[in-house]
């Protein structure tokens, strides 16, 4: 089969996350845990939380708008929004309609995507394959958490991990043999296993009520101890995938960016690949475990402070709910 005339490229990426932070010595005084405890296990100092009346507009905006500046667009331009995250201000409609409306991106497609923390990397597949189809020509992919609205404050399995925040990329499209593209993506799922990773009220199955506030079913319930071997073997092995599929080794990779879950999921899975510490970036010890919005934020991150160079080959990858699990392999 010929090679589609057209790929994407990452043109802009952008974050945001609130002002307020919570150190771990902050939740000793809150649940059974400790500085030491979350460190070793969990890899975090502190993390980011919304305040009393911050939305998930309140990163996802601002986000968007520093992806866009640095892509030199104006957000008129875009034409494609989708939003992935698990924590929208609305049950409906869509958050990337309230994005669209707030930009100003007025006839601009959007629309949600739900894959947990796989959620931005879904989202970018999505784009991508919409703009090698021609069908348009520059997108917005966000993904925006407001996790700690859903957290069970006593379940320090979940508390310590769980944080807040936006991070965005614009993705243009561009020639088939351009030498800055996706490469590509894998997806995967698996919903046998969707009670691993869940909040399983609020949906029609448990609707909103007393009895489902009552059990605690509109917060988040994460079996850790079975998700995170799960974590480490799916993760090794979608990056795998990807690389072979587009002829590429674990060595020819400049920069390892996966969601920041747990700092012992990610060295553990960096060393499986045989990609060294310095080679993989990691801010979980400052901003937890955001979900949706953790590679997106670390993307920005490592491409403001210069990581990211033209010609680097650049690996991205997630585990989540579903369970769901994905990687992505660009060309800078």
């Amino acid at each position: 089969m010929p090679d589609a005339p057209y790929r994407s490229r990452i043109l802009g990426t952008g974050h945001a996350l609130p002002g307020r932070v919570l150190t771990n010595h902050d939740l000793e005084k809150i649940v059974d845990t400790s500085d030491v405890w979350i460190l070793v296990w969990r890899g975090l100092r502190e993390r980011r939380t919304a305040a009393p009346g911050e939305t998930l507009m309140d990163f996802a905006l601002p986000a968007a708008h520093r992806a866009i500046e640095m892509a030199g667009l104006e957000a008129k331009e875009i034409e494609l929004i989708v939003c992935a995250t698990v924590t929208p201000d609305w049950h409906l409609p869509a958050a990337a309609c309230f994005l669209q409306d707030r930009l100003g991106a007025r006839g601009a497609v959007a629309f949600d995507i739900q894959a947990g923390c796989s959620g931005f990397l879904y989202g970018l597949s999505v784009a991508d394959q919409f703009l090698r189809a021609g069908t348009y020509q520059l997108a917005l992919v966000v993904g925006a958490e407001v996790l700690s609205k859903f957290i069970n404050w006593k379940d320090r399995g979940t508390c310590v991990i769980f944080a807040d925040g936006a991070g965005a990329v614009v993705v243009g499209r561009t020639e088939a043999g351009s030498p800055s593209r996706i490469l590509g993506t894998r997806l995967h799922a698996d919903g046998s296993m969707a009670d691993y990773i869940s909040i399983p009220g609020g949906g029609a199955q448990h609707p909103p009520d007393e009895e489902m506030l009552r059990q605690g079913l509109h917060l988040i319930h994460m079996k850790g101890h079975e998700t995170f071997k799960l974590a480490v073997r799916y993760l090794t092995d979608v990056c795998e995938e990807v690389l072979e599929a587009h002829g590429k080794k674990a060595d020819d990779v400049n920069l390892f960016v996966p969601h920041q879950a747990n700092l012992r999921i990610m060295k553990a899975v960096g060393q499986r690949l045989g990609i060294p510490c310095e080679r993989i970036v990691v801010n979980i010890d400052r901003t937890g475990n955001t979900s949706a919005a953790s590679i997106p934020i670390a993307l920005d991150e490592a491409n403001r402070a210069g990581r990211l160079r033209s010609g680097d080959l650049i690996l991205l990858a997630a585990f989540g709910a579903g369970l769901t699990w994905a990687a992505s392999l660009i060309t800078w």
